[in-house]
């Protein structure tokens, strides 16, 4: 009798899209859900509820995800009727915006992410009917010339665009960040880019966690400056709202275990909770020109 394989909990980055769909997932199913995906449900049967039962806190870190899906939608809606024409969604996953939000009919959405990504949400969602014009371009992100040329390409086509990128930062060194920064700037009808951000108190645990798992999805847990947002200021963007996970957590019900300790030290030992604060600080930023 052959011994069974050993779970490997990532196996590719696709692997961290199928953890966020998981997530996703859960909040879909509650009674008090705060937003039904139900594309998430679907492609993260199986697999993705796997990898969230196998990796270290791979469940109990869903507020996270949660948390920062509403944030996303929130501002996506806002930023809207500021005349966006365009919305360019970076490393898209399994993101099912177009499907779910009330989005004009007139909006242009565009999804780009690897080929392997691509095609397989394609294939998932081509029973789907999407609220808006969706776009989907297989591009690798890391080629630095044709990067400039697609974003220069699709700047050209639009007035007003919206750059999304959530989680996806955190997985490129800092001069890619920069580099990436440097690109969107250069194309002036990007106006806006949200991003989530995190602290490197959160680098530092997320890499004791998850470190090695992630070294065999052949991807890495890096970008966390130290500087904050300060860090795009030299590249053209500056913070225009910070909305930290945490405050949004207690908005929307949906904490981190444990969190009513944080609660007692922040009545007890304000300045120490405050320090602590600091140091986990994590959130959704837009950024503007």
């Amino acid at each position: 009798m052959m011994p069974a394989s050993k779970f490997q909990p990532l196996r590719s980055v696709s692997d961290t899209a199928l953890l966020v769909a998981y997530h996703r997932a859960m909040e879909s199913k509650r009674s008090d859900a705060l937003f039904h995906d139900e594309f998430a449900v679907k492609v993260s049967e199986g697999r993705g509820e796997e990898i969230a039962r196998k990796l270290t806190y791979g469940r109990r870190m869903a507020w996270t995800t949660i948390v920062r899906t509403v944030l996303f939608d929130e501002l996506v809606l806002r930023l809207l009727p500021q005349g966006i024409e365009v919305v360019i969604n970076l490393a898209a996953g399994l993101d099912a915006r177009p499907y779910r939000l009330p989005l004009p009919p007139s909006l242009r959405w565009i999804e780009v992410d690897l080929p392997d990504m691509i095609r397989d949400k394609s294939e998932a969602l081509a029973a789907g009917t999407p609220r808006c014009r969706v776009e989907r371009i297989a591009f690798d992100l890391s080629q630095a010339g044709p990067r400039r040329e697609l974003f220069t390409r699709l700047g050209a086509e639009s007035g007003n665009v919206l750059v999304l990128s959530e989680g996806l930062l955190v997985y490129l060194a800092p001069q890619v960040v920069s580099e990436l920064a440097d690109d969107l700037h250069a194309v002036a009808t990007i106006r806006h880019w949200v991003i989530d951000l995190a602290t490197p108190m959160i680098r530092k645990r997320v890499n004791r966690w998850w470190g090695k798992k992630l070294q065999q999805a052949n991807t890495k847990y890096q970008f966390a400056p130290e500087e904050g947002t300060r860090f795009f200021e030299p590249h053209g963007w500056h913070e225009a709202e910070f909305h930290e996970l945490f405050e949004h957590g207690i908005r929307l019900d949906r904490v981190m275990r444990g969190a009513w300790m944080f609660k007692v030290m922040s009545r007890l030992m304000p300045r120490r909770a405050a320090r602590m604060r600091a140091q986990w600080r994590s959130g959704v930023v837009l950024l503007e020109r």
